[in-house]
């Protein structure tokens, strides 16, 4: 299974972990190459093993799952997507992890075929955000009066000489993490915006493909070049985008 997706298990758990691994090693196209108890031992792991997936657990000692995302998507030599996987359906975790540089974000209540869907939604680049949690993100971020100055307030942390660093301002700032688009409504082609809608529905880049009966790869094209229009830096903000302009 060389081609096979190589995913890096972090739970505290080890019974966890074993229910995981058997779940995703009986999808066939997956792989589990490494397991970790703590955020510590993920950060290290990540680095050596080099997994196209991480599914991180929150609450572990040492390090928790939130401070060991944060590292491990901003080491520029790990291309790791990372699915926080976690027992907790609280909003600062899901702020949290999305401002940590989170692909995705499932409960452990989730059935088999969800935590599969998720590996691979992630190995393919794809965002994670089911419509429940789509919801509450563009609940929040919806709310211009809030997120307005929290976007500010991170643009100007990202400045040098800033006395608050950009990381620190993410994680103070959580709501800010995918930008409102506050330009007017851009004009899209109609395959654009049928792309955006059902982006807007949660789906993934394979689903819009089956849906539309396009190409993954055209489906890509297409996801890329809305958020260029939009001004969005990435799929959450275009979902907000969508929901504020009728488009879903």
């Amino acid at each position: 299974m060389s081609d096979a997706i190589r995913v890096l298990l972090v739970d505290d758990h080890a019974v966890m972990r074993a229910g995981f691994r058997m779940i995703l090693e009986s999808a066939g196209d997956i792989a589990v190459v490494g397991e970790a108890a703590t955020g510590v031992e993920a950060v290290a792991a990540a680095s050596a093993l080099r997994p196209d997936v991480i599914c991180m657990d929150v609450q572990m000692p040492d390090m928790d799952g939130l401070e060991a995302t944060r590292r491990i998507t901003r080491d520029g030599a790990v291309d790791a997507a990372v699915v926080v996987v976690t027992t907790f359906d609280r909003d600062d975790y899901l702020f949290d992890a999305l401002a940590a540089g989170a692909s995705g974000f499932l409960l452990k209540n989730a059935g088999p075929e969800e935590l599969i869907a998720a590996v691979r939604v992630a190995a393919a680049g794809d965002a994670l955000l089911a419509p429940e949690v789509t919801r509450r993100v563009i609940a929040r971020f919806a709310q211009s009066e809030i997120a307005a100055p929290a976007a500010a307030a991170l643009r100007q942390a990202q400045r040098p000489g800033s006395a608050q660093g950009p990381a620190s301002a993410a994680r103070d700032l959580a709501p800010s993490i995918a930008e409102p688009v506050e330009a007017p409504v851009v004009e899209l082609t109609e395959r654009e915006g049928e792309v955006l809608r059902l982006v807007a529905q949660a789906m993934s880049n394979a689903e819009i493909a089956q849906r539309l009966y396009i190409g993954e790869a055209t489906v890509k094209t297409h996801v890329s070049n809305v958020l260029q229009k939009l001004g969005a830096r990435d799929r959450v903000a275009a979902v907000v985008y969508a929901h504020r302009h009728g488009l879903t």
